[in-house]
């Protein structure tokens, strides 16, 4: 699927191989040939995204519960950083905790979904996924 004429890349930064592979699984049973790259934690997610390995456009599906660097600490870098502040990212965890998704939507999340490990629940978050990009405009830009 495309955004504005570019392939969106969808950016997993997941510790749990098991989720990666289901959403993997999921993107190929919708036939999305879509770029995949995956950090396995907010820290590696950050070098990727300054060296410039996660081309845009993309879209960043993260799990909070992770080693080294979690997803709340990760968005806050990232917001605060001149160069990666306007990326869209999604929350994808199995935390349903009140603080969780206030201090997530208080970072500019896209959206906080919570995930069970069920290979149709990825798919209608591909689905979700794909619908939103064939709609929106997502920065491309340096």
């Amino acid at each position: 699927m495309k955004a504005g004429g570019q392939a969106v890349t969808l950016f997993l930064i997941e510790d749990d191989d098991v989720d990666a592979m289901t959403i993997e699984r999921a993107l190929l049973k919708r036939r999305l040939a879509n770029p995949l790259v995956r950090a396995k934690d907010g820290l590696q997610a950050l070098d990727m995204l300054r060296s410039g390995a996660v081309k845009k456009p993309y879209i960043t599906l993260l799990d909070l519960k992770m080693p080294r660097m979690g997803g709340l600490e990760f968005l806050s870098e990232i917001r605060s950083d001149k160069a990666l502040k306007e990326s869209v990212v999604f929350v994808l965890t199995t935390s349903d905790a009140p603080e969780d998704i206030k201090a997530s939507y208080e970072k500019n999340v896209a959206g906080f979904i919570l995930k069970n490990s069920t290979a149709e629940e990825f798919l209608t978050i591909v689905d979700m996924l794909k619908g939103y990009w064939k709609i929106v405009c997502l920065p491309t830009g340096p």
